[in-house]
């Protein structure tokens, strides 16, 4: 299931829960004391920085694989902070190992959280608040600290962040992506209603992707429709990036959005009306664009209001996918507006780290 840590960091009594869940969600993913021990400490220094600079927010820490890994079977450990506090002036001297802007800090600073993590990005707005996300993975395996150097063979990163209703212990949503060749599948699933019976739904879903990578969009929602049908049924949406002629299809069954930004401009991709698992379209369209090195491309469900704004910082596009989605899903509600389902936004990016034209393995 997709077991999520929400916890809101308010006051210092919640930066003890916010390491404790870190150890936890180490625990699920079987890693080892070491990484364990950094997750804890990565944890508990963005939470204290919540709380000593932020006046607030909240850390939302669950299992995903590393942006760039070739498979999704790694067990990775994320960890973000998501805040509408007063940004950061001078990222790059906050970002310096060491760095303190509070006298009973921990002394870690992010610089340490980014030496340790083994990702870690940061994107901050004077005025508008900071976004951090850290993946603990165990040395040696990919996204693992002694293969920090790896990067995606073909340029393109996919990641995302899910949290769940009332900080219910599993969401009902899901993301996932997958590569078969140059194929790269990114999806979207959210469980119809949400809890328990939901999570199972949306981890069935995941489960039938990895065993179908190399399928076309169309058939690869078949292959989920027969998949989920022992289940409640979900919403879905499927995207998929072909590297090597530069084409990105999309096709969605339920009520997952999609928005793709080309050459600056965002323009909607439909899903078709349907519950995959139970009331599927005799056909599924699917809507191909280009895909050039400024793209972005995001998914949603439901959790996030109809009438979200895309983010308009030109930068962010360079981030970690991961933090895309966190800038998403922060900016589209608010302690005063809070999200009312279920929510889960996932991101399809060019590695700006990675020369597109470079096709060695």
């Amino acid at each position: 299931m997709s077991r999520v840590w929400d916890i809101p960091v308010q006051d210092s009594t919640r930066v003890r829960d916010v390491r404790v869940a870190a150890e936890a969600a180490c625990a699920r993913a079987a890693l080892d004391a070491h990484a364990t021990a950094v997750a804890a400490l990565v944890a508990t220094e963005l939470a204290t920085n919540l709380v000593k600079h932020a006046g607030g927010g909240r850390v939302l820490i669950h299992l995903a694989a590393p942006s760039d890994t070739l498979v999704e079977d790694v067990p990775c450990v994320q960890i973000a902070s998501l805040d509408h506090g007063p940004g950061i002036d001078n990222v790059p001297a906050a970002m310096r190992d060491g760095h303190s802007t509070a006298s009973s800090s921990l002394g870690a600073g992010l610089g340490t959280c980014r030496r340790i993590s083994s990702e870690f990005d940061l994107h901050s707005s004077p005025g508008r608040g900071t976004v951090a996300v850290a993946r603990i993975a165990p040395a040696g395996r990919p996204g693992g600290r002694r293969s920090r150097g790896v990067r995606s063979r073909t340029g393109t990163r996919a990641g995302g962040i899910t949290t769940s209703l009332a900080h219910a212990e599993h969401s009902g949503d899901a993301f996932s992506h997958v590569r078969s060749g140059p194929l790269l599948t990114l999806m979207l699933v959210d469980g119809l209603g949400h809890g328990d019976k939901a999570a199972d739904a949306s981890t069935a879903a995941v489960a039938e992707l990895r065993r179908c990578a190399g399928l076309a969009p169309a058939e690869i929602l078949r292959r989920l429709h027969t998949a989920l049908r022992a289940t409640r049924g979900a919403a879905v949406g499927v995207a998929q990036l072909d590297e090597d002629t530069g084409r990105l299809a999309f096709g969605g069954v339920g009520n997952i959005g999609a928005r793709l930004r080309t050459g600056g401009a965002w323009q909607p991709l439909i899903s078709h009306p349907g519950i995959v698992g139970a009331h599927f379209p005799a056909t599924v369209p699917v809507r191909e664009n280009g895909w050039t090195p400024d793209s972005l491309l995001v998914l949603h469900s439901d959790g996030l209001p109809s009438r979200w704004v895309p983010p308009e910082d030109p930068r962010l596009g360079a981030h970690d996918p991961a933090v895309v989605a966190a800038v998403v899903l922060r900016d589209a509600g608010s302690a005063a507006r809070p999200l009312r389902d279920d929510a889960s936004v996932a991101v399809l990016a060019p590695d700006p780290r990675t020369d597109p034209h470079d096709r060695t393995p």
